[in-house]
């Protein structure tokens, strides 16, 4: 009996992966991917499943199954993809025993992303075949046809999401659902086949071009690569969420739907082209399928509507039919109320980094971030960072700063899933070459932003089993460092005179500010801090905190407002009382 349920593509990912026999699956949470290995998880009788310290040891660690025979999946988001690079270019040379999916979940628009990149570029440049889902059915289906593919070519196959696609939910029909293991393919040991040396890497070269040839036929008569009959003025080619928004707009409209589009469908492409007037191309990001149908000689419908920058949507689409056709409005611009009072990005109530930014923009540091909750301390009123660029770049940031001769004190900030990731290597590389590096890892125990996953701080693995803590001071002792200080984020004296010690010092340390997530740990409510009324001088300096739970009480002077908490936002930290000086807030719960 048909198994139906409404599932978001990054589920759907999960049981198809589950249902195609997956074995290993390995990954790095990053919104929006994360869903899919913590979806995996619920078949670990089936999957050996893990979250790696990075996306390249995660790439890695499926290749190692791969090769093994094993079925094997990683998953992360666009940006992940660059950090996993370096072993993937490799292995579309070495290929695929057992098939292996890599799954990029790109972020159009930006919703949580430092970039807005297209990763069809990347699997075009890796040479590997690659499908785009349209929606949570397909999403099933793709991830089964990417294993049989990956192991019919032996190459790795990408599965390219988006945030629309991974996080929004359809109806999806299993089939009948009986997840079980692939049978392996047995290890042979061949040197010539997994050791790409020159000699060997060659002769794998010429065989890439090949099997790229290969498998643009085949991706020329796959089933995800249909063409839907309609009005033959314009031939519209789409493909992934765009196609939802054509067959919004474009109804009635003959459509070219590609699924499989890496290699490109060439021949089914020029057969499309041939029987309609225009072709149009939509598409998300880059022009990747248009600069194809063009270098194929197909002349494609000319527009001003600007297609290719930030996430598409149904508008964006009206608007360029009303360019073409002139046969609906533009769409309505809706405008956000401007009463509505404004919400900027803001670290939750209690949270320890708070009281870490607020201490340093106090002793006027220039700070050196990196990627997690607390990017958001670059913003007022704690204005306590200045660089934020990729995971783990925080401390060759500042030791750059340093070599370059910036003056004053400069600290690099990130937290600990963060420096587990790609930090190490960072302290590392400071301490080699004798810069002296203040770093603060902000140690909240979890992967807080993409949701509260375990790391190897937390003793916890991803399948929910006790595993080994790992102790980010013993990590940086064993670097070399000599100054390794351990102290409450919450105590705003001690960890101002541990911070000034350590960037006016003529050493590199590293500095653990410890605090649990609130939210993780279940602390939100943990206490109640309140405004005694009388004691309060309106002095402002609490507000420079800029925590959520604060707000405007009564107005003792023009523009001198006494601050009140809000209770249902109190997490009772205490902060706040630490930085008045009039000792009108107090605990009282």
């Amino acid at each position: 009996m048909a198994t139906k349920k409404l599932l978001s593509a990054n589920e759907a990912v999960a049981c198809g992966a589950a249902q195609a026999g997956c074995i290993v699956a390995s990954a790095y949470p990053g919104t929006p991917s994360t869903e899919i290995l913590e979806n995996i998880a619920k078949f670990k009788d089936t999957v050996k499943c893990e979250w790696a310290v990075n996306e390249k040891v995660a790439m890695e660690t499926a290749v190692g199954a791969s090769i093994a025979g094993a079925r094997s999946l990683t998953a992360m988001k666009h940006v992940g993809l660059n950090v996993a690079m370096d072993p993937l270019m490799t292995f579309t040379y070495v290929g695929a025993t057992g098939g292996m999916v890599v799954v990029s979940a790109d972020d159009p628009g930006m919703h949580s992303s430092q970039n807005e990149q297209d990763n069809r570029n990347l699997a075009k440049f890796a040479r590997m075949p690659m499908f785009e889902p349209s929606d949570s059915q397909e999403a099933y289906d793709m991830v089964q046809a990417a294993f049989e593919t990956s192991e019919k070519f032996h190459v790795p196959c990408m599965l390219r999401l988006t945030t629309r696609t991974s996080h929004s939910s359809s109806l999806v029909n299993l089939g009948d659902f009986k997840p079980a293991p692939h049978e392996i393919i047995p290890y042979k040991k061949d040197i010539t086949h997994t050791i790409p040396v020159p000699a060997f890497a060659r002769g794998q070269r010429f065989a890439a071009q090949k099997r790229s040839a290969e498998m643009a036929k085949a991706a020329s008569k796959s089933k995800f690569n249909r063409i839907e009959p309609g009005k033959k003025q314009i031939g519209i080619i789409t493909s992934g969420v765009a196609y939802q928004y054509v067959k919004e707009v474009f109804p009635e409209y003959t459509v070219l739907k590609l699924g499989w589009t890496n290699p490109f469908p060439a021949d089914l492409v020029k057969k499309f082209a041939k029987t309609v007037r225009h072709v149009l191309v939509v598409e998300e990001l880059d022009p990747f399928l248009e600069d194809q149908v063009k270098a194929l000689g197909i002349k494609v419908q000319s527009h001003k509507t600007e297609l290719n920058m930030m996430e598409l949507n149904p508008d964006r689409l009206q608007d360029l039919r009303h360019e073409l056709l002139k046969d609906v409005p533009k769409a309505k611009v809706v405008k956000p109320d401007a009463t509505l009072p404004t919400r900027p990005p803001v670290l939750c109530a209690g949270c320890g980094h708070r009281g870490v930014f607020y201490t340093l923009s106090k002793l006027g540091a220039t700070v050196t971030g990196d990627i997690g909750c607390y990017t958001l301390g670059a913003f007022p009123p704690l204005n306590a960072m200045d660089t934020t660029i990729c995971m783990g770049a925080s401390i060759g940031n500042a030791a750059g700063m340093k070599k370059a001769g910036q003056k004053g004190r400069i600290c690099a900030v990130l937290g600990d899933s963060t420096f587990f990731h790609s930090g190490i290597t960072g302290i590392l590389s400071a301490h080699y070459n004798g810069t002296p590096v203040t770093t603060v890892v902000l140690d909240n125990r979890i992967t807080a932003m993409t949701g509260h996953q375990d790391n190897p701080g937390t003793g916890k693995t991803l399948a929910g089993d006790p595993a080994p803590v790992t102790e980010i001071l013993d990590i940086a002792k064993a670097c070399g460092y000599k100054k390794v200080v351990k102290v409450s984020a919450d105590d705003l004296g001690e960890l101002e005179k541990v911070l000034k010690d350590a960037m006016d010092g003529d050493e590199g340390a590293l500095i653990v500010a410890y605090a649990p997530c609130r939210i993780a740990a279940k602390l939100t409510k943990e206490g109640l801090c309140e405004v005694d009324e009388k004691k309060c001088k309106a002095c402002g300096m609490c507000f420079k905190m800029g925590c959520p739970a604060m707000t405007r009480g009564k107005e003792v002077a023009p523009g001198r407002f006494q601050m009140k908490i809000d209770p249902t936002q109190c997490a009772g930290c205490k902060q706040c009382g630490q930085v008045c000086k009039f000792g009108a807030i107090k605990r009282v719960r």
